[in-house]
């Protein structure tokens, strides 16, 4: 069901025009009392064209086609946007051309402003050889139940769908998503993680620290959404991600499998970020 008219959401006093939720410019900050006051850049002005709470929402945990930014270093997140500006990290549909028109001042802020968030469970991750049919729906570019019910071979995939596609839809901080992976994916992906898997990989901790939730300006892995983790592996390892700190990934990635990377992924994702 697409939104129409005026949208609420459960918990929320505030209420929106479907319209104004549908763009990018002036995301809908439904819990404004859960963050600080956000900077332009992230709550939208005039001259912005993506504001960054459209995408990443304004508790910065974002959809499966975006980052999850909360609690991220904001030292991390500017050095990001560097690599996007340079075109060393690419993105050329998005983050590309929004890092090129953005200010370095609105970058620290957006970026200060996502790293003073707390980062909370936004994914549940199951295990499941037959899970349940999906689809990809045009509107919001989310994998979806299928209307007509049924079932399908897990395959070597990871399905993510949204809990409620309605409340993703129109940007509620509040509704997460359900990310469905091949039986025996979090105990691999655990091996791996811990021990490098007799020398397939590094053990994360190494770098990401103990809890995996992040260490100094290194990013947190705990509870990011598997799809986004699996995407930002196959990323670094076929060269779409470069730079000084991608470099120091090369070694972790190179002997990946696509088994590998789905296991780390969903076992990454299951983790408590708080």
């Amino acid at each position: 069901m697409r939104p129409e008219g005026t949208v609420r959401v459960p918990g929320s006093a505030k209420e929106y025009d479907a319209a104004t939720i549908a763009g990018n410019a002036n995301p809908p900050d439904w819990f404004p009392d859960e963050h600080l006051p956000a900077p332009r850049s992230v709550k939208g002005d005039t001259g912005i064209a993506f504001a960054c709470g459209s995408c990443h929402l304004m508790s910065g945990q974002g959809h499966p086609e975006s980052a999850d930014l909360a609690g991220m270093p904001a030292e991390y997140l500017i050095r990001q946007m560097a690599y996007y500006k340079a075109g060393t990290r690419q993105d050329d549909a998005r983050m590309g051309p929004i890092a090129k028109t953005t200010s370095d001042e609105d970058v620290r802020q957006a970026a200060e402003y996502f790293a003073a968030l707390t980062p909370r469970t936004w994914v549940k991750v199951i295990e499941t050889a037959t899970p349940p049919r999906t689809y990809i729906a045009t509107a919001g570019r989310h994998r979806q139940l299928h209307p007509d019910g049924g079932t399908e071979p897990i395959g070597r995939r990871i399905l993510e769908i949204p809990a409620d596609p309605f409340r993703t839809e129109i940007r509620d901080p509040h509704s997460g998503f359900i990310a469905y992976v091949p039986p025996g994916s979090r105990a691999r992906g655990e091996v791996l993680v811990k021990t490098g898997g007799s020398g397939t990989t590094v053990p994360c901790a190494l770098c990401h620290g103990e809890t995996l939730r992040g260490l100094g300006e290194v990013p947190r892995l705990a509870g990011l959404q598997p799809v986004y983790i699996a995407r930002q592996l196959f990323d670094l390892q076929y060269g779409s991600s470069a730079g000084k700190a991608a470099a120091l990934m090369k070694r972790a990635v190179a002997s990946l499998s696509e088994d590998d990377i789905i296991a780390i992924s969903a076992y990454l994702g299951s983790l408590s970020p708080e």
